[in-house]
């Protein structure tokens, strides 16, 4: 049995550099809340539709990224992400925390994976409508593969918490991420900005083994709304990467409703990375996160479909695969500590 990931060249990506420091932060700037956000200036309306007709429209002669798109290699990322084991014996199980905005698409990406596995199109993850974040405690899902002798779980395990607010009392603070993060929440937590985890907390782990700490961070952003997250927002990020960067969390990020930018990757999911718009879009995302395009990579999440979509399947899958590359770094990383 291959424990690793199927290579990312069937994906078309590879690894890069992780920067995280690409905008310096005072460590003084932490406390339990982030900053608040300022209101962005209204962008005109008929001005942004003229600057996307004239540049962002179209699709590019070939991909910026090459994806196999076929039955065999969806198959082949199936099979690998069944297989994926950690290479340390310290933990059993791959713990990914979601993160992002409000509505950014968290709970409906576990769902469309699980949905994945499963072989049709599931509602795993409780998903909301509102302007507040729906997911008000921490859950943990474990990804399972349907089979003839019933279901089979991975070793991935995806967990959804609050959205990331624009305020100071708005969403999760920065101070519960990285408790959740260090494996001190337990499953069930209900966030409260105004009441922040505590050791007094009911549940509280004291000391968290590795398999209860969180081995990759996703952040999850909205590509509908990258012209209309406000300036705080990218604070946000910064203070949250340089942080997470801080206990040796490696970071990736993945770009939802690519579908609703770009009516060519509507029409063909297959056309994700010839389209002028996502890669725009990606790179406006780079921006916010202050990470390189590298670690993004485009998702289309299910929604009012009834029924799987093979390459849809893939793309996701191709997600899937991203993030246990980078799982998979830390768990090197924390071997080499240990033989040290």
């Amino acid at each position: 049995m291959n424990n690793q990931p199927l290579s990312n060249a069937a994906c078309g990506f590879s690894f890069g550099k992780l920067n995280s420091t690409t905008v310096p932060i005072k460590k003084e700037s932490c406390s339990d809340t982030f900053p608040v956000a300022e209101a962005a200036a209204p962008a005109p309306v008929k001005a942004a539709v003229l600057s996307v007709n004239k540049v962002e429209w179209g699709l590019l002669d070939s991909p910026w990224r090459k994806v196999d798109f076929s039955v065999d290699n969806k198959e082949a990322l199936v099979n690998s992400v069944t297989s994926f084991k950690p290479s340390c014996d310290s933990a059993s199980e791959a713990r990914v925390l979601l993160l992002g905005p409000v509505g950014a698409g968290k709970s409906s990406f576990i769902s469309s994976v699980h949905s994945v596995f499963s072989g049709k199109v599931t509602n795993r993850a409780m998903v909301g409508t509102s302007s507040t974040s729906f997911t008000q405690k921490l859950r943990s899902y474990t990804i399972r593969r349907h089979g003839e002798s019933g279901d089979q779980p991975t070793a991935l395990v995806l967990c959804d918490a609050m959205g990331l607010g624009e305020g100071d009392m708005t969403g999760l603070t920065l101070h519960d991420v990285l408790a959740v993060i260090k494996g001190h929440a337990p499953e069930g937590h209900k966030f409260s900005p105004d009441q922040p985890l505590r050791a007094e907390t009911v549940g509280y782990v004291k000391k968290p083994s590795a398999r209860e700490r969180i081995h990759c961070v996703a952040f999850v952003i909205d590509a509908t709304k990258m012209d209309s997250y406000r300036k705080g927002m990218g604070s946000t990020f910064q203070l949250l990467r340089e942080h997470i960067s801080d206990l040796g969390v490696h970071q990736v990020a993945l770009l939802t409703h690519v579908d609703q930018v770009c009516q060519d990757t509507a029409r063909d999911i297959t056309n994700v990375y010839r389209s002028r718009l996502v890669k725009q879009t990606m790179e406006k995302a780079a921006a916010l996160l202050g990470m390189s395009t590298s670690y993004i990579v485009p998702v289309k999440n299910y929604s009012s479909e009834l029924d799987v979509d093979e390459h849809t399947n893939t793309l996701l899958l191709c997600a899937v695969q991203h993030i246990l590359q980078y799982v998979e770094l830390y768990f090197q990383d924390l071997t080499e500590l240990r033989v040290v």
